[in-house]
C-alpha cells in the first residue's frame, strides 16, 4: 500500500512541484515519534530539513507571513554556539516544521495556510524567547530589508 495513502496524504502536491521530493531529510511522511522528539538523531534530521529549507521557505513566503521576523531571529539564534541546545532543539523543530513543503494546514491555501506555522513559532517564542539576543533580531531586520530592497 501506498505510504502516502496511509498518512492521509491526497496527493495535492505532486512529487514535481515538491522542491524536496527525494531528499530523505526533508520527507514530510517520516513522522517523528513523540518519545524521540528531542533524541540526538531527531535533532540532526531537524537540523539538516532547516539547513536545506529554510532560506528557499523563508525567500518564497516572507511577503505572506506576519512572523518573517521571529522565523529569521530564531534561526540566527539557533545557529548562535551561545545558546543552550535544549532551546536550540526547540528553535529547530518548529523551523524544520515552517520549512516542511506539507503540514497540518497546507501553506498554499491563501488567508490560514500559515497559520499552523505560526502558531508553531509562537509557543516556542513563549518558551525561548529569553535567548533570543538584540543581535539575533537585528540580523532578522537586516535580513529582511535586504530581502525587501532585492525584490
Amino acid at each position: 500500500m501506498d505510504a502516502g495513502r496511509v498518512c492521509g496524504f491526497n496527493g495535492a502536491m505532486s512529487k514535481a512541484s515538491d522542491p524536496a521530493h527525494g531528499d530523505p531529510a526533508m520527507e514530510p511522511l517520516a513522522a517523528i515519534p513523540r518519545e524521540r522528539a528531542l533524541t540526538p538523531a531527531v535533532i540532526k534530521l531537524n537540523e539538516a530539513r532547516v539547513s536545506r529549507g529554510f532560506w528557499p521557505a523563508l525567500k518564497k513566503a516572507a511577503r505572506k507571513i506576519p512572523f518573517a521576523r521571529e522565523a529569521v531571529a530564531l534561526y540566527y539564534c539557533a545557529r548562535d554556539p551561545e545558546t543552550p541546545a535544549g532551546a536550540k532543539a526547540m528553535m529547530m523543530a518548529a523551523l524544520a516544521y515552517f520549512v516542511m513543503p506539507m503540514d497540518a494546514i497546507p501553506d498554499m491555501l491563501v488567508g490560514v495556510g500559515y497559520t499552523d506555522d505560526a502558531a508553531v513559532i509562537a509557543t516556542v517564542l513563549a518558551l525561548v524567547s529569553r535567548h533570543i539576543k538584540p543581535r539575533h533580531t537585528d540580523a532578522a531586520e537586516g535580513f529582511l530589508d535586504r530581502l525587501a530592497r532585492d525584490a
